[in-house]
């Protein structure tokens, strides 16, 4: 399939943003369960909410850019019953003004701040919701064998949740440094948990047996078939919407530089930051390099979707 940017900048903008918001409620309810010191002031929550809005925000924007008539948005969430994209149309904003409202209980100070812990519970459920709804507008796609599986939802919440915790560390470095390590580790921990659960699917995927051919594609039989053409000599929808044009090569070297980039670096950052023999600061490098490591990432969840269509529109002899 072809990588939309404007669809790779959605899951992936939100998908921090969700995880970011479940970090700051997650050290808010240890906390309150007086397994972490609080925070000395509001800050890190007002500004961790701040920022988590600000990226759904940009995410929300980004995903205009992939629709032909962007005035007619709001008729996605009208088929909800049946429809993946409609219940992420609608659970979306829900977030979004949960995690506005959690954000401004936290400016109201202290005496708010057992409202904003109930607030951000609920959004954390939102945002759990939010992640199966996103994952399976794509894992319900049966024809699609590379995303029909229960993994592409599993590694949508793993991989937004080791993006936002990691942004989480970095955010405390700076605003509530006590707290730092204990992010770093859950940063640490999804982080690899994301690398299993994307290594499971890579591996599920090399391994898949295309249901169709082009002998049953034409309905013969024949044990030698040779295709001449394509069917189109110039550009086409077929060509540019179901195919990402990018070389062998090229499909050959992301995924390392994902591996790298969005797990194995990270990781290394987050377990010297842990450990104590990094600066704090690291955090920040490590969610910037993770987040271009998604970047890529997503960009090949995509590519490697090999739409049926391709067994006749791709090749060229």
């Amino acid at each position: 399939m072809h990588p939309a940017a404007s669809v790779i900048l959605l899951t992936t903008l939100i998908g921090t943003g969700q995880g970011l918001l479940m970090a700051l409620v997650t050290v808010q309810a240890w906390a309150w369960l007086a397994l972490l010191p609080a925070p000395a002031t509001t800050a890190f929550y007002l500004v961790g909410s701040l920022v988590a809005l600000g990226l759904l925000a940009a995410g929300l924007v980004a995903s205009f850019f992939h629709l032909g008539r962007p005035e007619r948005a709001w008729r996605a969430a009208a088929q909800w019953r049946t429809s993946w994209l409609s219940r992420e149309v609608i659970v979306l904003p829900a977030f979004m003004a949960a995690v506005a409202l959690y954000g401004l209980l936290h400016g109201l100070g202290a005496p708010m701040a057992d409202a904003a812990l109930a607030v951000g519970l609920a959004a954390s459920v939102l945002s759990l919701a939010l992640f199966v709804c996103t994952g399976m507008i794509y894992a319900a796609v049966r024809f699609l064998a590379e995303w029909h599986t229960p993994l592409t939802p599993l590694n949508y919440t793993l991989l937004g949740s080791a993006s936002g915790f990691t942004l989480a560390a970095a955010l405390a470095a700076a605003l509530a440094p006590p707290h730092a390590a204990f992010l770093a580790g859950w940063a640490l921990a999804l982080t690899l948990a994301g690398a299993a659960g994307r290594a499971a699917s890579l591996w599920r995927n090399a391994r898949l047996v295309p249901r169709s051919t082009l002998q049953s594609a034409i309905g013969i039989q024949h044990p030698q078939i040779v295709q001449t053409s394509r069917g189109f000599t110039g550009g086409a929808f077929n060509l540019r919407e179901f195919f990402h044009g990018a070389s062998p090569g090229t499909m050959r070297w992301v995924m390392p530089a994902f591996a790298v980039l969005a797990f194995a670096l990270p990781a290394l950052l987050l377990a010297l930051a842990l450990a104590g023999r990094a600066p704090p600061a690291l955090a920040t490098i490590a969610f910037a390099l993770q987040y271009a490591g998604l970047l890529a990432e997503r960009w090949f969840f995509f590519a490697q979707a090999n739409h049926p269509q391709n067994l006749y529109y791709q090749a060229v002899h």
